[in-house]
């Protein structure tokens, strides 16, 4: 015969809880804080190398964001929910992938595209099919496309007595620094692109968090290096040396490592996320060499958000204890 206490021991058991079992101390606030913090370093040099100029894009960016979830869902009689941070992660973003001298008024209206039209019509945070940033970015790209044609030369290089030099980015035709010079961000180019060490400390920061992993960004760089010297040899342009500077140039870092990595718009699966990343890098790499773009990393990525459903669908992990087919 059972004794009580071992009456009482089943009961316990039978009790189980819903899903999901493991539970952490993490919120989606403190995760958005995170990437927040890892944004500094190129918050900081986009600062040294453009001046003034760059912390008032990046300031008008974040009041943009901000202040368009904040009105949106006042209007909705929704709860206010800015203090997430995700908002803020959304204006920094769109300002790094602008040039120091885009027009203050023209940004401000990306901001507001991002988060009412890419963001809140879709319901908000989680919802969202494609990253806000990169739509904002599309939008003011399609809308006013020779805003991005110049880009401001580093503030210690322009002449003395001169306001600011533009040029064209080393992928639009301008000259290619010395490699040094891509890696700390001495060059012409988006806020937050320049510098692939502010992003690679950044990136650092994330990855001790635990707030994304290598799949992706590892993913998307090494199929665009092997896209980039295949479609190199088809057109007649391929040179090993050229390798670290296609890197370095435009978006990639940036996109891989805080864009490509939006947990809302990428696979649920680590095939998903893998077969993702594959594609952002294949897409930019024909767009770089076959579009009439010099950049693809923002729309290689929007296209892939919007293929991520139909991946999910295809590509799911097997149920544990499951029988295949």
């Amino acid at each position: 015969m059972e004794t009580t206490s071992q009456i009482q021991v089943k009961d316990q058991l039978l009790h189980v809880a819903a899903s999901p079992h493991v539970t952490t101390g993490e919120t989606m606030q403190r995760m958005m804080f995170d990437v927040l913090i890892a944004l500094i370093p190129s918050i900081v040099v986009s600062g040294v190398v453009f001046g003034l100029q760059a912390i008032l894009l990046i300031a008008v960016c974040v009041c943009a964001t901000v202040g368009a979830e904040a009105v949106f869902q006042k209007l909705r009689k929704q709860p206010i929910t800015v203090s997430d941070g995700s908002a803020m992660i959304t204006g920094v973003l769109l300002a790094f992938n602008l040039p120091a001298t885009y027009p203050l008024w023209k940004a401000a209206i990306g901001g507001v595209f991002a988060i009412v039209i890419a963001k809140q019509f879709f319901g908000g945070l989680g919802r969202n099919f494609v990253n806000p940033a990169l739509a904002g970015r599309a939008f003011l790209m399609s809308a006013w496309a020779k805003d991005f044609s110049q880009t401001p030369y580093p503030f210690g290089a322009v002449p003395a007595g001169v306001d600011s030099v533009t040029a064209a980015t080393p992928l639009s035709g301008g000259p290619v620094p010395a490699l040094w010079d891509m890696f700390v961000g001495n060059m012409p180019g988006m806020l937050g692109e320049v510098s692939a060490l502010a992003i690679l400390i950044g990136a650092a920061y994330l990855l001790w968090r635990g707030v994304i992993r290598l799949r992706i960004p590892c993913g998307m760089i090494g199929s665009f290096i092997v896209f980039t010297s295949v479609f190199g040899m088809i057109n007649g342009t391929f040179s090993p040396a050229n390798i670290p500077t296609e890197v370095l140039s435009g978006g990639l870092m940036l996109g891989a490592f805080f864009m490509a990595t939006d947990y809302a718009t990428t696979p649920m699966t680590g095939r998903g996320q893998l077969i993702f990343a594959i594609g952002a890098g294949f897409l930019t790499a024909l767009i770089r060499h076959f579009g009439t773009l010099p950049e693809g990393v923002s729309y290689a990525i929007l296209l892939m958000n919007v293929a991520t459903p139909l991946i999910d669908k295809y590509v799911k992990n097997q149920p544990f204890g499951g029988v295949s087919r």
